[in-house]
Order: C-alpha cells, then structure tokens, then sequence
C-alpha cells in the first residue's frame, strides 16, 4: 500500500494515539495499530481498527478529562 500523502511504502506499526472528545475531554489509546509511512510519517487507520475506535470511545466516562486505554483487538 502506498502513502496518499507522499507515494512512500506504508508499514505496519503499533503507536499511541490522542482522541479529543470535547474541549475537556481526551482519550490516548496506547499499542494502536497503524499503517505508517516510511517517508513522511503520515500514518493510515484501517476500517477494522477504526471500528474498534469507536467503540472503545462509546465507552469512556462522560465526566473523564483524560483517559489513557490500551488498544485490544
């Protein structure tokens, strides 16, 4: 697969991400897999991934401000 951004190589790595919820809340999700170019650094959320997200998000405390949770498939 190649970079929308730059035309580099995308390869699989594990990072960590920020979601900003609302304007006080965050969640960083830790061990994110994603599809990073070797050239830019722009990185790629596959749908499954994305899918996964999503839920993890539905499910944080309204009243949190910052949460940090690991991703699981």
């Amino acid at each position: 697969m190649k970079c929308h951004t730059c035309g580099g190589k995308l390869e699989p790595v594990t990072t960590d991400l920020p979601f900003k919820l609302s304007q006080r809340a965050i969640v960083v999700i830790r061990d994110l897999p994603v599809l990073q170019c070797e050239a830019c650094h722009e990185y790629v959320l596959e749908d499954p991934v994305m899918s996964r997200i999503d839920q993890i998000l539905a499910g944080i405390a309204e009243g949190a401000e910052l949460e940090v949770v690991r991703f699981a498939a």
